[in-house]
Order: C-alpha cells, then structure tokens, then sequence
C-alpha cells in the first residue's frame, strides 16, 4: 500500500487506470464500521417521530341526550385527541352530570401503539355569547398545541376522522382549516315528518359536499360541526383581523365568517377527501325553519356590501362565490315555480290549457340530478332514493327551503334587531310560530291572484299568456341545460 495510506488502512492516493483494476489496490470495508452503520440505523429507527398535538373542544348547549356518543366515539378513534374539554355554558339538562362520567385520563391501544387522552369538562354557566363563548373559552385552552378539532355537542365522528383530518392538515402547511364531510344518521327516527326533513337534508348536505369536492376541495365553510384548524393559522387570523378571539359573535355564522378570514389570511380552507362525521338534524318543521333562517341571514350578511356595526360585507370575497351562486341559483327555482303556477291556472280559467310533451323534460332533469345526488352518498340508503324518485318530496322540501329563503331576505332587509341564536334555541324546544309564515303569506297571495284573475278580462289574460309562457321557456331552457351539464360530469372517485 501507499505510504500516503490513511488511518483506516485505506490508499488516499488516485489510482491510476491501470491500478484500478489491479486486485491489490481494491479496497475492502472495514467490518467494524459495517457493524457500526448497522447499529446506527437501529438506532436512526428507533427515534420516535413528531406527533402534532391536537386539542379537541366541544360547546355543549343542553346536549344531554347525545354527548355521551360524540365522547364515546372520540374516545374509540384511531388517532385520539391529545385533550379534550367540554364547554358547557347555559345549559338547563344533564350534560354536565351526563360529561362528568368521562372526565379524567383515558387510555386506549391501537393499531398504531397506546394513545392517552385527558378529558376536562367546563361548566361556564351563563355565557352571553352562546356558542361563541364557549369555542373562545375552549381555545384559550388548548391554543399551544399545533391544531384544535372543533365538535359539535351533536356530532359523531367515523372511527377513523381524526387520524384523516390531522394526516390531511399535517401534509401541506398551506392548509388553514379542513372541514369533514357531513351526513345526517336517520337510523332512529319517528313519525313520517321526521324522516322526511331529514331525508331532506340529506341531500342537501351531499350536494353541497359533492359541490366543493369537485372544486378541489376548496371549501367556502369549516363548518364548526367538526373540523380541524391550524392553530398557527388562527394567530394570523388574530394579528390581521384585531382580534382577541378566533370566533366572534357579529356574524350569526360565526363559522363562516372565520373560513372567510383563514381564507384572507392566505390559507387554504379544505373539505377532507375521507374524514366523515353525522352530525344532528333538525326533525321538525319549526327547529328547520329557524336553523334555515339563521344560516341565510348570516350569509347575506357577509355577502351585502357595506358595513353593519362590526360586520363588513365581502361581496368579492372567493369563499362568497358559491353562496352568490346559490342565492341566484333559488331565485331561479322560484322564478320558475310561480311564474308554471300562474300560467298554468290563468290558462285553466279561459280553457286555452295545451299540454306538450317536452313539459316533462325539466322534471326528468332534475330527478336525475337529484338521483345521482343521492347515488353519491357513502351511507345512502333505501329512503334516499325514494326521496328522489317519488319527486313530491323533493319538490315540496325545495319550497320549505324557498320560504326560509324569503324569510331571510325580508329580515335582513328590514333590518330586525333579531337574536337568531335565541331563535333556533327556541324552536328546538318546541316554541314559536315563525316557522309557519311562509306558508300563510304563500297561502294569501294564491289566493288574491286568483281572485284578481277573475277580474281581468279574457283579451288580457290571453295576452299575458301570450307573453308569460315564451319568457317561461327561456328560462326552463336553460335551467334544464344546466341541470343536465351538472347531472353528466364525473364524481372522480368522491363519496358525499
């Protein structure tokens, strides 16, 4: 060997060509390092790698009924939080006796090794800003740790939802907030109104679902039935929008508004591609009608231009788009409904009815649309399809969504100092009539169109209708196109 040979008994000389194929200069590892590369790969793999904290909170309003499920299902996930606290705040039922029973350490094996969780539970007694308070009390709670899993005291998640949300987040830092996918569980229900208003939105919730995941998955709501958020992403949302809180109570969809300041943040606002969650349904016409009115009114709220008290309106803002789109796509299906509604019984009157056969092209459309709709869901069921293909469910479901449609409208525009959060506590314990105006005030204007039809004489009528069923055409027309565009294109593999 060279005598510029090194420690390790290794030539550091060049070899030259010839050298280099020269058995004596072939250089052969030293076994001792051989065995030492061994050991200090057992040991590379032996460092156990970073696991993301999660804090989970649950606001609890008189959820005494179902908060032993939603700590019960969290408690069996796959990937359970690293804490949980329940906030309890103006409750008058059993939820904190019912909460008490989980509170402590739990520990549990798993698939992945033994998983241990903490759960607190907080009674705050009377809170005057409701659900809001209890979500800022909760955050103040955990708002060190890397993302905090916001949960309904309603909603129960699939087993393994939190493993999916927090693997979906972790993987892109870019990601402010993902939202799971909902469904309501109609396994128990009672009475054929129940089981209708759910099944009613039940497919609502899968076409809104549906809709954001085919728009790459960017979704315009994190819903605060479960959904995960970067705490990061929260800190920014604080420093750019001077607040002390995450949540606040000037929007009456307080999670709405926070996607739209994630979103501004510059983070992105997701629907998770597997995580799922049933959250609770509202199996009544008054408890509907009041959750319904809410949501509407929030969203006008934050769609309008122009300031409303600390409320600015963001008419522009991207998570608006698809709220725009289905405040115009409604006015539509009313549009449409009526103007059918009045042609029809005004060509009754003078006896100058024709029906034609292409009339029952739009109806076909939209059970179609409606049949895939329900054909996307991962739970569906016998009940989903025969919302559908009995076509007066779905019809008279999409008329109760248009009166709390107008409900809304009329509200915001004649700017009642309504406390809708009061309202829809309200309705779910049975209280109020509200629920049943759009039905009087559709009942009333029936009924004078039809009796100042009487009134108009037959030269008149016949040139209404002249005029109404041509304008009525157009727009079917292009309704139908646009239903028959959306019922054609493909799912690409999601599950609503």
């Amino acid at each position: 060997m060279n005598a510029n040979a090194n420690g390790m008994g290794y030539d550091t000389r060049q070899l030259s060509p010839d050298e280099q194929t020269d058995p004596r200069y072939i250089r052969m590892p030293d076994p001792g390092l051989s065995a030492y590369a061994d050991q200090f790969l057992g040991e590379v793999e032996a460092i156990p790698t970073y696991r993301p904290t999660v804090g989970c909170i649950i606001p609890a309003y008189n959820e005494g009924e179902t908060i032993a499920g939603v700590l019960d299902s969290l408690l069996h996930q796959t990937r359970i939080p690293d804490v949980i606290h329940v906030i309890i705040n103006n409750t008058t039922d059993d939820s904190v006796e019912i909460a008490s029973h989980y509170a402590g350490p739990h520990t549990r094996s798993t698939d992945t090794g033994e998983q241990s969780t903490v759960v607190y539970v907080h009674d705050i007694g009377k809170n005057p800003d409701k659900k809001v308070g209890a979500l800022n009390y909760g955050y103040s709670l955990v708002e060190t740790m890397d993302y905090v899993l916001g949960v309904d005291g309603d909603t129960t998640p699939e087993p393994d939802a939190v493993q999916h949300l927090v693997d979906e987040i972790a993987s892109d830092d870019r990601i402010g907030g993902i939202s799971a996918i909902y469904s309501i569980d109609d396994s128990a229900l009672d009475g054929p109104t129940a089981k209708f208003l759910i099944a009613g939105q039940r497919a609502q919730f899968s076409a809104f679902n549906m809709q954001n995941m085919l728009k790459g998955r960017n979704m315009a709501v994190l819903g605060g039935q479960f959904s995960i958020f970067s705490t990061q992403a929260l800190r920014d949302v604080l420093r750019e929008s001077h607040q002390r809180t995450p949540w606040v109570k000037d929007s009456e969809v307080e999670d709405s508004l926070l996607s739209l300041q994630i979103k501004s943040a510059g983070y992105l606002t997701k629907i998770s591609a597997r995580a799922r969650a049933h959250v609770g349904g509202m199996d009544t016409l008054r408890s509907l009608d009041a959750q319904q009115v809410k949501w509407n009114f929030g969203a006008i709220d934050l769609m309008w231009p122009g300031q409303r008290g600390d409320t600015k309106g963001q008419p522009f803002h991207p998570n608006l788009r698809l709220r725009w789109f289905e405040h115009m796509s409604m006015v539509v299906n009313m549009t449409t409904r009526f103007l059918f509604f009045v042609l029809l019984m005004g060509a009754l009157t003078i006896h100058a009815f024709v029906f034609r056969a292409w009339w029952v092209i739009p109806p076909l459309a939209a059970v179609w649309l409606n049949f895939r709709v329900a054909h996307s869901m991962e739970f569906r069921n016998r009940k989903d399809y025969l919302f559908v293909l009995l076509v007066f469910p779905a019809e008279f479901y999409m008329m109760i969504r248009m009166g709390h449609f107008v409900r809304a409208w009329l509200k915001f525009f004649s700017r009642q100092q309504t406390d809708n959060w009061a309202a829809q506590a309200k309705a779910e314990r049975g209280k109020g009539t509200a629920w049943m105006y759009p039905f009087l005030v559709l009942a009333v204007v029936l009924a004078g169109a039809g009796v100042a039809w009487t009134y108009v004489p037959v030269q008149t009528t016949s040139d209404l209708l002249s005029v109404g069923w041509p304008i009525l055409g157009v727009i079917t027309v292009l309704q139908t196109v646009w239903m028959v565009l959306k019922s054609v294109r493909r799912y690409r593999g999601f599950k609503a």
